[in-house]
Formats: C-alpha cells, structure tokens, sequence
C-alpha cells in the first residue's frame, strides 16, 4: 500500500533548475533508498516534502490526502519526521529540552513538568538503546550521541514517515547496529523509511527499494535486491564513473611531524614521525582518541606531555593562530559547528583564515580575493553560481570543499582531515582522493581521519591504528586490509591471545 507518492515535483533558484518534474513513491512498511550525488536534487526533494520549500509544481499524496504547500510544523503534524544531516540541536539546551522542545509537557497553571519530559526521555533512550543522560546539556555530548539524540526526537514524533539523512555518519558499529535495528523493529509496526545515505554496504544491508536522482532529474527506482552497488554507482554518477586507482607513487621528504611521547586529552605516548609528502591514513573505533590528537596537532587542545615538532621545530605553547603559522591547518569532522560560517559568503569563507594571519593588512581586495577564489572553485570543481552566493546555498559536499579551499588559500604545508568525505558521494569522494594525491605530490603532507578502510586504501602511503587512545599499529600500504585494521582497532588479537 503507497503512503507517500510524489509527482511531477519540479524546483528551481534564482533560474537554476534543481530538480525537474520528478516521481518519487514510498510503500507503507518500507525502507526506501534515496541515492544520488551531491546537487543531485534529494535535499530539495525532501525539503519540499518536509515544508521547508515550496515547490514550483507537481502533487504531493501522504496517507491519500493531498500536501498542500505547507510548514514544516504542519508537516510534523501530518506525520513525517525529518532527521537532517547537519545536526539541528541547541546546544545550550539539555537533551530532555532539545525532545520536547515545541512539545513541552505543562501542568496546572502551565508549569512544565520536567520530571514527566525527563522520564519520557529516559525510556525513548531505552528504546533506543543508548547511554544519554537526559538532563545534560547538548554541547557536553559526542558527536555521535548528538546524532542519536536527532533520531530520538524524531522517534518522539511518533511521525508514520521517517527521512533519515545520513544518520550514520558519526556513529560506530555498535550504535549504527542499534539503529538498524530499531529503523527495522518500527517498520515491522508498518513505519516507513526513506534512507539517505552514501554508503553503499548500508544500502544494501537496510533498504528494501531505491530511487536514483542525477542532476535534478528521475533516473530509476526498483528492487535493491534487483541491482548491485556497481550498478547503482553508474546511475548516480553517469558516464564520469570510473574505477581508476587514485593513488599515486612518489618519493617523500624530510621528517615534517614528529610525536614522541605525545600526551593529550583522549590519547598518550604517541610516537609517530610523518615525513613532507606523505598520505597517512588514521584510523579505530569512534572514540579512539584521533580526533583529539589532530584537534591537539592544530592547537585547539593543549599537549599535557611528550614533545611535538613541527618542521624540526619544537613546539612549547601552542594554540590555533601559532599552528596556522607554522602552516597547519585542520578540516574538522563537524561541518556545520566547527567550519563553515553560516553569516559568510562563499568568498569570505574562502578567504577568512588566510586575512586572520595577514591581520596586519586590513584592507581586502574583493577583485584578488575573487580571483584567487575563482581559481580555487576550478581546481575544486565546487559547484555554486556566484562566490556572494551564502555558503548554506550549496549542498554538504560543495560545502566541504569550500573549506578545504579555505586552508590551501592559506599555502598550509599540513592538512589534518577528520573524516573529510562525510556526508560526500561517490563522484565527489573521487574528487577529494584526486586531490589528495595531487596536493602530496606537490610536498604536501596529509593526514586523514577515517572510518572507512576502503578510503585508506585508496590514498594512504600507510595507516594508523588507535585503540583507546593508544597507537596500536601501524600498517604499510601493501598490508592494509578491512581484517587486518578490525583486527587491530577492536582490540581482537590481544582478547584471543589473552582467552587461549
């Protein structure tokens, strides 16, 4: 039976078509992929359904009745809970706060009942699955449990429809198992899903149907267990798909990074020497202590003991501004808290950083700054219209490269990326390891932070593997394998020699 079944949804910007008469259904008790590139259309797709545009024309059907041109609260109403990938929370709200924010539950006189919305919020976490004290403030929680708390409140709607937009990316194994695994019990209740996610294995594990958008336009819809990921892959992408290897052999240099005994918050006894040129790839369970050591690296958190070089050069104090100058730079794993500035256009995003450590020349030169943001835009290929465009204009993969724009516009030696192809499809993903591989051969030396093997092995020289904050091994480009970093990463071998 069809809960939902939109027709002929055309949308466009300031004469920019994004999508262009599109069909999209979803079956009651159904998980339905929604796959596509970045700039594909889906995010506009769903933001039509959920209320947040408008669209141009075309009908929306939602439990046989009609959509009309609607608010997001009317959306909710009707029963359709949309869980963004760019998180939606007020960190200086707590948990119970940010569930029923809108929802509050009132007493006599309407005086909230906290304890009621504390109770509530204990058991939805039990249901869930998951250790989230209700009364703490957001900004105290990881980025993985934000997460969860997104898809806690929309499981607090008690929506029919569920749009998850790529809730997994800040989860570990266990958490995305637990997901799963309610997305799946709520769809034996007869809950549907539609699926966002450029993970193709998560595709092919979750999803009962698929629909594949390119370019603003309706490609194909079918059985998930009629295709293959490759096959999909080829619709997302057209004829620009291509299986070609991205790394590239080259000579390093000199030593430019050198640990020894690095000590911080979340990890210890790091010793760890990277040389100019080198692609390391790190990677372990989410809480490993890889991100502190990269936020530690750019200054954001302090050394607590050990010795880090940079360049030969010992570094005593440091903070942000002193490991910009010594040409580091950092891509931090959560775009929308910790990069881009949502008040800014694409040009100054572009060149923020690069005038912070020229601050002794106040004067701007939009005309270079457009040039050189121009040239950026090529090499990149990011895809906007006009660099006085807002940065939130573009989708979450151009975005991303704005930044990456950001910090080679400040001719930094050391790019520290924490999970750079977050939320990032295929075509653009292939874009990033291009540019990795183009930026070493240049001298560059690049350090990436992922959970995804497959990543490392295509732009690694070698991988690092952290276990509780301990660096646990260390692999050679030959030996990396998806076995060989699980092995290591969840600690396995030490459990079975222990348990012979």
């Amino acid at each position: 039976m069809e809960m939902l079944k939109m027709t002929d949804i055309s949308k466009s910007f300031f004469g920019v078509t994004v999508l262009d008469h599109v069909d999209f259904s979803v079956e009651r008790g159904e998980i339905h992929a929604l796959l596509g590139e970045n700039g594909a259309g889906k995010s506009t797709l769903m933001n039509i359904l959920a209320g947040v545009y408008t669209r141009d024309s075309g009908q929306v059907v939602f439990n046989g009745k009609p959509l009309e041109h609607s608010s997001v609260a009317a959306t909710e109403q009707a029963g359709i809970a949309f869980v963004h990938q760019e998180l939606n929370l007020f960190n200086d709200l707590k948990v119970y706060e940010n569930i029923f924010l809108r929802k509050e539950i009132t007493g006599a006189l309407g005086i909230l009942n906290k304890r009621a919305m504390i109770e509530q919020s204990h058991a939805l976490f039990q249901r869930l699955g998951v250790d989230i004290d209700p009364c703490a403030m957001v900004s105290e929680l990881e980025t993985g449990k934000k997460q969860l708390l997104e898809i806690a409140k929309a499981l607090h709607a008690n929506a029919e429809l569920f749009i998850l937009d790529e809730p997994t990316t800040a989860l570990n194994n266990e958490e995305i198992a637990h997901l799963f695994a309610i997305v799946r019990r709520l769809k034996e209740a007869g809950k549907s899903f539609i699926f966002i996610s450029h993970k193709m294995t998560e595709i092919f594990a979750l999803a009962d149907r698929y629909t594949v958008l390119r370019n603003g336009k309706f490609i194909h819809s079918g059985a998930v267990a009629d295709t293959t990921p490759m096959e999909v892959t080829r619709m997302m992408v057209g004829e620009r798909y291509s299986e070609e290897e991205a790394y590239i052999q080259r000579e390093l240099g000199e030593p430019i990074l050198e640990m020894e005994g690095l000590c911080g918050h979340g990890f210890h006894n790091i010793d760890l020497t990277i040389r100019r040129g080198e692609v390391v790839g790190f990677t372990g369970l989410v809480g490993a202590g890889i991100s502190e050591l990269f936020q530690t690296i750019f200054g954001e958190l302090p050394i607590t003991g050990g010795t880090l070089r940079i360049a030969g050069v010992p570094i005593t104090s440091h903070n942000i501004h002193k490991a910009m100058l010594n040409k580091v730079s950092m891509i931090a794993a959560n775009r929308k808290e910790n990069s881009i500035i949502p008040d800014f256009t694409l040009l100054e995003n572009n060149y923020v950083s690069e005038h912070t450590l020229s601050f002794r020349h106040q004067h701007i030169s939009k005309k270079k700054e457009i040039a050189k943001y121009e040239q950026l835009r090529q090499k990149l290929n990011i895809k906007s219209n006009s660099p006085d465009d807002m940065i939130t204009a573009l989708s979450g993969g151009n975005q991303q490269k704005v930044i990456l724009a950001r910090w080679l516009n400040t001719q930094a030696d050391i790019l520290l990326m924490d999970n750079p192809t977050q939320g990032i499809d295929v075509g653009a993903k292939a874009e990033i390891y291009r540019l990795i591989q183009e930026l070493a051969q240049a001298g560059k030396t690049i350090l990436v932070n992922t959970l995804e093997i497959p990543e490392i092995q295509k732009v690694a020289d070698r991988c690092v593997i952290f276990y509780h904050g301990d660096l646990k091994a260390q692999l050679e480009r030959r030996d990396i394998s998806e076995e060989a970093v699980m092995l290591q990463a969840t600690n396995a071998i030490n459990t079975a020699e222990v348990s012979k």
